[in-house]
């Protein structure tokens, strides 16, 4: 039986932030020396975790949760300040953009970060830091299990101007060995560079793990239970998800109306062909888990209930009109325990939640999550109360799906608001009280894990929200700036988080720990 992720009385928080929101001169947040700096902060305010969503490349809408693939990471990451310390770039290059500091113009920060990966990867050409040729081999031949498909694959998506892989000519399509072969010929020097760009990302954030590591900070990866209907995953193993002749889906993924959203939500992504998949050892799914673990030290398992049952829609059809069909249940996650020894993951084990759900959860010892601002419906026997959590528990103050606890509470109605204040013995308070508030009843929990997004500790009201489920456009593109990171605020964190007894001694979720 697999150990517990967290041992008997072991205590310790983090803060929820994606990469992209992190401070920078050049448009969004990469793995470079904001990332670093960021580590530095958490490591002096007592925090042993740090949680980002996913890393993949996105498409359209820029959501982190549709990634072109489950195995690349988002080129936009790349640190230009550590190009520059490489000598692909010069500082010049980067000289003279202007960019929006509390948001994300993905578009802008698109066109400036190809044209200086462009110079990156002309000067690497050229000669330029000889010394890294033999390294980028090595990663080709060691990642090429699915770095030869997803490279072709951009490389393609850009010859036919970002057209849907459905589009392109149907030898293509279907993936004809001549097809390929001259796809490859004819491409080569596209396919190469998106096999820089991933070596350079693969390089910078071993880089920041490693600083992680060294300053007693651990990484918690986030990885999508669906993948994007335009994929390279989906164009490479079409055989793996629910499609027809023609390659499109059968049904697509969602969920029905739950407390997101009262329409439910149509999300769009094939199903995965579980009987295909179980034939196969599960191997390409345990490859997704081995690749993400390579860079952060322990995952978020997204939409955790998918394992039990996914909501499948048919084609067309509105997203309540989806019914639930059967995932791999527990069989998944033994196969993935003899791949992996320890599994390091933390179950997503929100929305419509069965008793299959917690069995599968509990049946390996994997902690699920709560998230306060659920918590106040005047119900003691509600989940997300703290006095109904068992120590192996994942606490947040809310989620990037949520609104900030700010904007949470001027929302909230008066029952549920007097419901808060009685949970933390206060006799009342304001919007600008709220996120203190959820923060220290987080911290105080018996969850062995207290995670709280930035904009909470922050106090930052409803313009900061990350994410509003069922809405395609405006998301993801919230950021900080270095004005915000206060020291006030981070010290107010440390003492929290020393007075709450969570500065335990740091544990690490290891794939090679003992089962």
């Amino acid at each position: 039986m697999n150990l517990p992720p967290f041992p008997p009385e072991y205590r310790a928080s983090g803060l929820l932030l994606h990469v992209t929101s992190l401070p920078s001169p050049y448009g969004i947040g990469d793995v470079g020396p904001a990332a670093v700096a960021w580590v530095d902060r958490l490591h002096d305010a007592g925090q042993s975790w740090w949680q980002v969503l996913p890393l993949g490349p996105t498409g359209v809408g820029d959501s982190p949760y549709q990634p072109l693939s489950s195995f690349a990471c988002n080129p936009l990451l790349i640190s230009p300040d550590w190009l520059i310390e490489d000598g692909l770039l010069r500082a010049s290059d980067c000289a003279g953009c202007s960019f929006s500091a509390t948001t994300v113009d993905f578009d802008a920060v698109k066109r400036f970060k190809h044209d200086l990966f462009e110079t990156a990867w002309r000067n690497f050409s050229t000669g330029a830091r000889p010394d890294l040729r033999l390294a980028f081999e090595h990663f080709g031949r060691e990642e090429a299990q699915w770095l030869d498909d997803y490279a072709l694959f951009r490389a393609l998506s850009a010859q036919f101007g970002g057209a849907c892989h459905l589009l392109w000519p149907e030898d293509l399509v279907r993936r004809t060995p001549d097809a390929l072969d001259r796809a490859r010929r004819d491409l080569a020097s596209r396919v190469e560079k998106v096999r820089f760009a991933q070596f350079l990302l693969f390089r910078q954030g071993a880089r920041l793990k490693a600083h992680a590591r060294a300053q007693g900070v651990r990484l918690i990866g986030d990885l999508p239970f669906f993948v994007s209907p335009d994929s390279s995953d989906v164009w490479a193993d079409p055989e793996l998800f629910l499609l027809d002749a023609q390659r499109r889906p059968r049904v697509v993924a969602g969920v029905p109306p739950d407390y997101f959203s009262s329409r439910g939500q149509l999300w769009g992504n094939p199903v995965y062909d579980w009987d295909a998949l179980r034939a196969r050892g599960y191997r390409w799914c345990i490859d997704r888990l081995r690749g993400l673990l390579a860079q952060v030290d322990a995952i978020r398992l997204d939409h955790f209930r998918g394992f039990a049952a996914a909501w499948h829609i048919p084609v067309g059809a509105a997203a309540d009109s989806g019914r639930w069909v059967s995932g791999p249940g527990a069989g998944f996650f033994s196969a993935a325990q003899s791949a992996l020894g320890a599994l390091p993951f933390l179950a997503e084990d929100l929305g419509i939640i069965t008793p299959d759900v917690g069995a599968i959860r509990d049946a390996f010892h994997l902690p699920g999550t709560r998230v306060l601002q659920f918590a106040f419906d005047g119900h003691p026997d509600n989940p997300y109360l703290p006095h109904n959590y068992v120590p192996n528990t994942v606490v947040y103050t809310g989620t990037h799906d949520n609104p900030t606890t700010r904007g949470w509470y001027e929302d909230l109605p008066d029952a549920e608001r007097r419901n808060l204040w009685r949970s933390v013995k206060h006799a009342g308070g304001t919007s600008a009280d709220a996120a203190s508030a959820l923060l220290h009843l987080a911290w105080s929990s018996t969850a062995a894990l207290a995670i709280a997004p930035l904009q909470d500790v922050l106090n930052l009201g409803r313009d900061a929200r990350m994410n509003r489920p069922g809405s395609a456009e405006g998301n993801w593109r919230w950021r900080c700036t270095e004005d915000m990171l206060s020291a006030s605020a981070f010290e107010s964190l440390r003492d929290l988080t020393h007075a709450s007894a969570r500065s335990a001694p740091l544990i690490f979720l290891s794939r090679e720990a003992t089962p």
